[in-house]
């Protein structure tokens, strides 16, 4: 294996730990302000996102490579004071992580493709479960936007 394959391995999977870390704690948001059984399905997922946080890190070790910290904070997208902005800031943030898992769906490694792939898949579901809907392909919605398409992975935005 070249080292530029192993480079790029580790670029992707450092991509997705950090959109990983930015996922555990914007549910960590989200959980404070929602309803008692939406919050059992958040803190199910954050126990999910913690425990492939794990996988990744031994990945990234495996490869030779330090897993880059969790920050101590994050900016969120948009204000979360209510059950509806948490929701929201649920379905966005797998919407994000599964854009983040497809860095590793592009790699010339079968194992990584498939595993990035499974995990952009449940990101899919965990999103349509928190908005009823996901983006057809994460990380495009943004452009399609601007071309006047009407799908998007963006958040409803409370007042």
């Amino acid at each position: 294996m070249s080292g530029t394959a192993d480079a790029s391995k580790r670029g992707a999977l450092q991509a997705a730990l950090a959109a990983l870390n930015a996922a555990i704690y914007g549910y960590g948001v989200a959980g404070a302000h929602l309803p008692t059984t939406s919050r059992e399905t958040a803190q199910q997922d954050w126990v999910q996102h913690q425990a492939t946080r794990d996988t990744l890190e031994t990945m990234l070790t495996s490869l030779g490579a330090q897993p880059l910290p969790a920050q101590d904070a994050y900016r969120l997208p948009f204000p979360v004071h209510s059950a509806h902005a948490a929701v929201s800031l649920a379905g966005y943030l797998e919407n994000q992580l599964a854009a983040a898992y497809l860095g590793l769906v592009a790699l010339d490694d079968a194992r990584l493709r498939a595993w990035g792939a499974q995990q952009a898949q449940a990101c899919a579901l965990r999103a349509t479960t928190w908005l009823g809907r996901t983006a057809a392909f994460p990380g495009l919605s943004s452009r399609a936007s601007r071309a006047g398409s009407t799908a998007s992975a963006q958040p409803s935005r409370s007042p």
